[in-house]
Formats: structure tokens, C-alpha cells, sequence
């Protein structure tokens, strides 16, 4: 049901937040639990829509999951012991839940057909579809290569050598996933780093997993497959995904200063916290120290002017879901921002690109769109006019970035439907509301 919602202008943002557990790590703790044999227990775990469907799809092929207090205990099947679903595995509107589990599903004896909401289903996932398909499965899907599909998996399947045409971990993991059941080693080459929650946590559960790194930062991570995993007990970091909105408002907000606590700052995942200190943004990056083998920081926020500069394209894949905010960010610093090389924005929940310039421009910025970026003219901290409603097309990032918007405008910003936003920050409005936002 959409829930629309009208922000204005804030009061200075001030407290300590603590944003919910990161969705990447989310989704491949419940995963990796479900296929190892024994009891492993996960806290912190983000209790979005999206991480609870990936639960919901493994609970399906066999695992038991179950939450106990603040933690959750999951029993695994084992490598290989993934049960034939009793229906359709829906998907909702989570691209992470089904290209994982498409390449699990594919090297298990098992079929499974998937499905999904409409954002979902206009999604691609042609991407996913190749390599799985050299490695023996039999997908058959929607025209375009979009859902519902069927994946008929092989075992034993072929271990294959992979070179990613795109940097995408979702890919990347998908086949790592798929190598878990295959015999011999599949390799996955990746010319543009992206992140590495998938290598570190298959480590961390026993697979045979190594990376190595070339002259020219070419990585090439091998997983040796029949794999046994053993179960591990999971501390999740906040997400720096979710973090980004709070950190944006306060630098944003005239007088803000705020502590977003217990942040993950795998470097393969903050790149958007280095562009922003690149534009002059005073965050302090307090008490590092590592949970769960990821690096982890407390953000001490403060108000700040920025200046636009031109973001680097190579550094997409380290930020490619924070997009959305920068523009935030970028329409308010002083001088123009270039942005370019995030074609990836426009196969998300949404055109990201399109239906940001649509919204930015609507609020008074001046932007011109690009066939694989954005260019913004920032106001130099003045306030946006606002006064406009955001049609956010399902998409939760969307939703939030537009609502960061709404607190520096001088009209209030209406979005038409922030129920999208519980599918990886529930509880989001309320931590604003912690900061002190109307």
C-alpha cells in the first residue's frame, strides 16, 4: 500500500544513530549458514524486505531459520542438500536475493522458478544468465531475460573461468555461489575491483577461496568446489549504504553534527564517503576497529559547505548504490559536479539517473542528464525550491535520497510512496526523527 509522505525544511540535525546491518553482508550470512552443516548464528542481521526474502527462499530449499531475541539461528542443509521448493520462490523487489540464489539454485539437482514484483521484473538478468548457462544450468526466461524465469540447475555442473564484461559483485557472486557444488575450481576474473563481502565470508565459512591481484589491479578470485562449510557465528556492521543518507542531511543541514555509530568501511564499499571528503565534507571516521573481519567506524557528521568537482568514473563500482544522495550532495555544493561511467544506474529498481534529474530539476537545480552520468549545478548551499512531489517508481533509494532533499528546501517535498523504503532501511524515518528532522 503506498504510503506518501511530505518533509520540510529541518531544524540542525544532532544525536547518535545507529543505522540497521549492512544488506550486502545480510543476504550472503543467511545464505552461507543455510549451506553450512550446523547451527550458526547471526546478529545484527538487516531485517529489510529484501534480506527477509532471501530467508524466506532458503527456508523453502531446506534450511531452518528461526530469530531467537536479536539473533538469528539458521541449520543448514549442507553443500549439495538443497531441497526442490515446494512453489515459486518470490523474489519481491530484491535483485541481490535472485541473482545469488540463481546461481545457487543452478548447480544443485534441484528446479526452481522465480519471480517478482513489477520493479523486479523489468529488471535484466541477462548478466547472470551467461555464465550460469556455461556452467551447465537450464534457465529459461521472460522475453528480454527478465522474470518470472526457471532455473533447472545441473550437478555435477562445469567449473568454468569467468571475466566479468561489467563490474558487478551480484554477478561475481552468483558464480562463486554456483562453484560451491561444481567439481574442480571456478575462477572469477574481475578487471574493476568491486565489493568483497562474498570472498571474505566464503573464507571465513571454510570454502577454498583464493584472490589474487595482477600488476594492473586485475583480481581473479578461484573457489574450489564441493565445498564442506562450517557454521560461524556472524556480527553484521551497520550498512554504509543506509549511513549515507544521515551523513548527507548533516552535511547539508545549517548547524547539524551527528554520529552515525557501528559503520562498515570495506573499502570495496565507501567509495561515496571519499568523494564527499573530497567536496570539503568534515567527517570524522572515529573508533576504527573490525567486526566480523570487516572494518568498522563510528561518523562524527558535521554541516559543511562543499564544492562540486568531477568523481572520478573508476571509483562507480565502490559507491554504485549511493549515486542517488551524491546527487543530493551535488545539488547543493557550490559549482557544478560531473558525474559519468554509472550506466549501471539505469537497469536498478529504477533509472536512476532519469528519474533523479527528473526530481532534482522539478526542485529548481539545474542539471543536464547523460547518456551514462550526470551534471549538476549546485545552489552553493542555498535551500532547494522544493514545492514539487517526487514520483519515486518504487525505488527505496530514490525515496530516501529525495526525503534528504525535502530537509533543504524551501517548500516541502512530497513522496509519493515511501513504502519501498522497508526493503533495506525499515526504521529509516525514525532515526531522522532521532536527529531531530520534521
Amino acid at each position: 500500500m503506498a504510503t506518501s509522505r511530505s518533509i520540510s525544511a529541518s531544524a540542525p540535525l544532532r544525536g547518535t544513530i545507529t543505522v540497521p546491518g549492512d544488506k550486502s553482508i545480510s543476504h550472503r550470512a543467511l545464505i552461507l549458514a543455510a549451506l553450512a552443516v550446523g547451527e550458526s548464528v547471526i546478529e545484527g542481521l538487516l531485517e529489510g524486505d529484501d534480506v527477509l526474502t532471501t530467508a524466506a527462499a532458503m527456508r523453502a530449499m531446506g534450511a531452518t531459520i528461526e530469530k531467537r531475541s536479536d539473533k538469528w539461528h539458521v541449520w543448514g542443509v549442507g553443500v549439495g542438500g538443497l531441497l526442490q521448493p515446494g512453489g515459486a520462490l518470490d523474489m519481491g523487489n530484491s535483485g541481490t536475493s535472485t541473482r545469488l540464489l540463481m546461481g545457487l539454485v543452478s548447480t544443485h539437482p534441484i528446479t526452481a522458478t522465480f519471480t517478482g514484483d513489477a520493479s523486479l521484473s523489468s529488471r535484466p538478468m541477462e548478466r547472470v544468465i551467461t555464465p550460469l548457462s556455461r556452467m551447465g544450468a537450464d534457465i529459461t526466461a521472460s522475453p528480454g531475460g527478465r522474470l518470472p524465469l526457471m532455473v533447472r540447475g545441473m550437478c555435477p555442473a562445469v567449473p568454468i573461468c569467468y571475466t566479468l564484461p561489467v563490474a558487478s559483485a551480484q554477478v561475481k557472486s552468483a558464480v562463486l555461489l554456483a562453484g560451491l557444488n561444481a567439481p574442480g575450481t571456478t575462477r572469477v576474473i574481475e578487471p574493476v575491483p568491486t565489493r568483497d563481502h562474498s570472498e571474505r565470508m566464503l573464507m571465513g565459512f571454510g570454502a577454498d577461496v583464493t584472490v589474487e591481484t595482477d600488476s594492473a589491479g586485475v583480481r581473479t578470485i578461484s573457489i574450489r568446489g564441493e565445498a564442506e562449510l562450517r557454521p560461524q557465528t556472524i556480527m553484521v556492521p551497520g550498512d554504509p549504504s543506509s549511513a549515507a543518507f544521515a551523513t548527507v542531511a548533516a552535511l547539508l543541514v545549517p548547524g547539524s553534527c551527528a554520529t552515525i555509530t557501528n559503520v562498515g568501511m570495506n573499502k570495496t564499499r565507501a567509495g561515496l564517503y571519499k568523494i564527499l571528503c573530497d567536496m570539503g565534507a568534515d567527517i570524522a571516521f572515529v573508533r576504527n576497529r573490525s567486526v566480523g573481519g570487516e572494518p568498522v567506524a563510528d561518523l562524527v557528521v558535521t554541516h559543511s559547505a562543499l564544492t562540486g568537482i568531477d568523481v572520478p568514473p573508476e571509483i562507480a563500482a565502490t559507491m554504485i548504490d549511493e549515486y542517488p544522495i551524491l546527487f543530493v550532495a551535488a545539488a547543493l555544493a557550490k559549482g557544478r559536479t560531473v558525474i559519468r561511467g554509472i550506466e549501471e544506474m539505469r537497469v536498478k529498481e529504477s533509472d536512476r539517473i532519469a528519474t533523479m534529474a527528473t526530481a532534482l530539476a522539478a526542485c529548481g537545480v539545474r542539471v543536464e542528464e547523460l547518456p551514462d552520468g550526470l551534471i549538476v549545478d549546485g545552489t552553493g548551499g542555498e535551500l532547494l525550491h522544493g514545492g514539487v512531489t517526487v514520483a519515486t517508481h518504487l525505488d527505496h533509494r530514490i525515496a530516501m535520497s529525495m526525503t534528504i532533499a525535502g530537509l533543504v528546501s524551501r517548500a516541502p517535498v512530497t513522496i509519493d510512496d515511501m513504502s519501498p523504503v522497508a526493503t533495506s532501511f525499515p526504521g529509516f524515518e525514525n532515526s531522522l526523527q532521532e536527529l531531530g528532522a520534521v
